[in-house]
């Protein structure tokens, strides 16, 4: 991928370093989520998680607005058989945020609404304006929700946290959501990008291997206590067979930064 925005498209890509960021580009729409979107989206996701030259993924939204939602003006009542494609293109979008090995931030903008507050937490780490807002609009048009909410609204906010979100929708604003878990990073208006890019450097120059094994290990959820001791061996005996881990301790003795490889 060049370090030239990709134009005419609904998802722009654009390449800082070994950063990838991809904007949500129908502002007109407030970069609503129609099947055309997320279609493309995940596609994008995942030629990134596939490309050797990306470290880190962001995603953003075009025009000050991370996302609206999915776009009601694109719903109407449909069969189940209609309607199955569509919801599983949207989960794409989550699944390969999720299998992927590589972080992926979310710089949120103003609104973060339905399907759009759910993109922003299945990412890896969420970076937001202080006047960003988020709401779990979806009970609005009759819906519970989808792009893994029920995953990751209880796991950043709590199981109470999450049903009252759920439930009873509300604006939920930057200083608010960071203390309750649904933003990890708060930044001035205008500057989420900008500091979700510079985590993504650092991140970047991280050592891919490991990072890789942090995410599995933390977005499979909850379980036997034992049994993520036996996985955390496996992923150490592991790692400590990789040129990655012996140039992080060269580089320690040696009193300079390393230079992960990813292998």
């Amino acid at each position: 991928m060049s370090q030239q925005a990709t134009e005419g498209d609904c998802v722009r890509v654009l390449d800082h370093g070994a950063v990838r960021v991809l904007t949500l580009n129908r502002p007109r729409r407030r970069n609503a989520i129609d099947l055309a979107l997320r279609v493309v989206l995940a596609e994008r996701i995942e030629e990134a998680m596939a490309d050797a030259a990306v470290r880190v993924v962001v995603l953003t939204g075009a025009g000050g607005t991370f996302c609206s939602g999915g776009d009601i003006s694109t719903m109407s009542r449909q069969s189940p058989e209609q309607t199955r494609p569509r919801a599983e293109a949207a989960q794409r979008i989550v699944r390969a945020i999720w299998s992927g090995p590589k972080p992926v931030l979310a710089a949120v903008e103003g609104f973060a609404f339905g399907a759009g507050a759910a993109l922003a937490l299945a990412c890896d780490q969420v970076v937001a304006a202080s006047d960003a807002t988020f709401n779990a609009t979806f009970t609005r048009v009759g819906l519970a929700g989808d792009l893994g909410i029920f995953w990751s609204l209880r796991r950043r906010a709590g199981l109470a946290a999450a049903r009252r979100l759920l439930m009873l929708p509300r604006e939920v604003r930057g200083a608010e959501a960071l203390e309750i878990g649904l933003a990890d990073v708060l930044t001035a208006p205008g500057a989420a990008l900008e500091t979700a890019l510079a985590d993504g450097e650092r991140l970047a120059a991280g050592p891919p291997l490991a990072l890789a094994a942090i995410k599995a290990m933390l977005v499979e959820g909850p379980s036997d206590p034992y049994d993520v001791l036996a996985r955390e061996v496996d992923n150490q005996v592991r790692l400590f067979d990789t040129d990655d881990f012996a140039e992080g301790v060269a580089a320690f003795h040696e009193r300079r930064p390393p230079v992960f490889r990813g292998r």
